[in-house]
């Protein structure tokens, strides 16, 4: 057996590792590529607005899929704290649904937000996470 090697002997590193979350194993060898430059579509129709309040240019945004019987290339668009703040506009959701649904990992973050009146337009970037 050579020392590069995994097995079950080691109980000491079997053990730390089921204690570790693996995402933060896995997060420092993460890239994030970047697809597309798009919006946060749906803001007007949110119950709670309040969210809206405390976003910033910067914030990671989680992208999740969702079924929907009026689209069904659905992406919601959630704060780090899993508050909605609306959803991928339908022009741009074809290809980002097709690859969350072939299992890739995909983010957004706020480039830009633009108040006019009671109407707040924010920018996002949608990346691809690369292990």
């Amino acid at each position: 057996m050579s020392k590069n090697e995994l097995t079950t002997s080691d109980r000491q590193s079997l053990a730390t590792l089921n204690e570790t979350q693996l995402s933060d194993i896995i997060k420092p060898l993460s890239n994030e590529i970047h697809l597309f430059d798009s919006f946060v579509a749906g803001t007007l129709q949110l119950e709670d607005k309040s969210v809206l309040k405390g976003l910033k240019v910067g914030d990671k945004l989680i992208l999740q899929r969702e079924n929907s019987k009026f689209d069904e290339n659905t992406i919601n668009i959630f704060t780090e704290d899993k508050r909605n703040i609306g959803y991928v506009p339908e022009k741009d959701n074809v290809v980002f649904a097709r690859l969350m649904d072939a299992g890739k990992l995909l983010n957004a973050k706020i480039k830009k937000i633009e108040t006019k009146g009671s109407f707040m337009t924010i920018s996002i970037g949608i990346y691809l996470i690369d292990y």
